[in-house]
């Protein structure tokens, strides 16, 4: 089994800005998810955890009480000169745009995210058990879909939320989404 981990809540991810490289840290409310992600994942065991180098996912991982090996494939799908500005702020200059169909000016293509979610998902089928991915929102939802043999592009049907986590695993030898996007509650 995967456990996939999105990074608690940012600046960025409360206002609705596109972060790949920009490194922030997680808010105070961030940081109070992150701690509760551990809660969800008390009393597993797992093989290997990974974290994207990004400073929020390796925050993430520590509240929750794990010490994570970096991978750079669990980086965020790199925006371009879309880092930092809204969905709303590109419509005005290019109505209708969708990160899932139209891309990022210089940044990297869907194809290049899902490579990067393939050797992922190979390095953690190699592990000997279960396997926590902590990372975000794009390229989970990439690799999501990857894992049960979708193009990338259908990462879009997959909404997914700061501080939630998600399951991957199988029914009988079918890839199979076992849970998804489930909030960890807590005081």
């Amino acid at each position: 089994m995967i456990v996939l981990a999105r990074h608690g809540e940012t600046e960025w991810s409360a206002s609705g800005q596109h972060t790949s490289r920009t490194d922030l840290p997680l808010t105070e409310r961030g940081r109070e998810a992150a701690t509760r992600l551990g809660g969800g994942m008390k009393g597993r065991e797992f093989a290997l955890v990974l974290a994207s180098p990004r400073r929020r996912a390796i925050e993430t991982a520590e509240l929750a009480g794990f010490t994570p090996e970096i991978d750079p494939d669990l980086a965020e799908i790199d925006y371009g000169s879309y880092e930092g500005r809204t969905t709303k702020d590109i419509r005005a200059e290019r109505p209708g745009w969708s990160l899932w169909v139209d891309g990022s000016p210089g940044g990297e293509t869907l194809a290049q995210a899902g490579a990067r979610a393939d050797r992922a998902i190979k390095r953690a089928l190699a592990a000997d058990g279960d396997v926590a991915l902590f990372a975000h929102g794009h390229i989970l939802r990439i690799l999501a879909a990857r894992w049960v043999g979708l193009p990338p592009e259908y990462g879009a049907s997959f909404a997914l939320d700061t501080a939630s986590l998600s399951e991957l695993g199988f029914e009988r030898e079918n890839r199979v989404l076992l849970h998804w996007n489930s909030a960890i509650s807590g005081a």
